[in-house]
């Protein structure tokens, strides 16, 4: 006999294994600069409805305008308008194609503001979808990742790759004194749980390799 699970549970298993799955173990160092990626996707200058109104105006004429979507997404996903932000970056990433620098910048934003928005496990995805591209070793990759993990529990994961970013650049990760400098756009509670990696990877510090 066959064990049919409702299809609530059902989700709820795949949700698990996923979040079970490890990432790919860090590399040895990430000096690699990866501007594309990391930047704000800002198709309009400003905020407010005139910017909406704008953005919604770009899209209507031309569908395929990605960083207009984006840019969208991401005031609708800010506002608590989940569904449509996520649309939004849905489509933005469908339009964006073979075009690898936006298509990563998207994905990039869009893993953000899954995390602001209280969803760690499904910002982690986005994030690790990310892994192996080019370049290679983003230096944004060991923090970004030691966060998102240790905001979902994986603490050994998660000291894992903080320790790769220690071994890159040891004069500034080993402690806390630089993150604000080296992390100018990250919240301060972001930078909050960074620290409490760090001070776990002090105690912890895994071998390499």
């Amino acid at each position: 006999m066959k064990l049919r699970l409702p299809l609530a549970a059902a989700l709820a298993l795949c949700a698990l294994l996923a979040q079970a799955q490890s990432l790919p173990a860090p590399k040895e160092f990430y000096f690699d600069e990866d501007p594309h990626t990391t930047r704000a996707i800002v198709a309009v200058q400003g905020e407010g409805d005139a910017v909406v109104d704008r953005l919604a105006a770009n899209i209507a004429r031309r569908s395929s305008d990605v960083e207009s979507r984006a840019q969208l997404a991401r005031v609708a996903m800010r506002s608590g308008r989940m569904e449509l932000g996520e649309e939004l970056y849905r489509a933005a990433q469908k339009a964006a194609g073979s075009n690898q620098r936006l298509a990563r910048a998207v994905t990039w934003n869009y893993a953000w503001d899954l995390y602001h928005a209280g969803q760690p496990e499904r910002a982690l995805e986005q994030w690790q979808s990310l892994l192996g591209g080019w370049p290679s070793t983003p230096s944004w990759q060991p923090p970004t990742l030691a966060m998102a993990l240790w905001k979902v529990g994986r603490k050994a994961e998660a000291a894992t790759w903080y320790a790769a970013a220690v071994r890159t650049e040891p004069q500034q990760w080993s402690g806390t004194s630089a993150y604000a400098r080296l992390l100018p756009d990250w919240r301060e509670e972001d930078r909050a749980t960074l620290a409490e990696v760090q001070a776990y990877w002090q105690a912890n510090p895994p071998a390499w390799p």
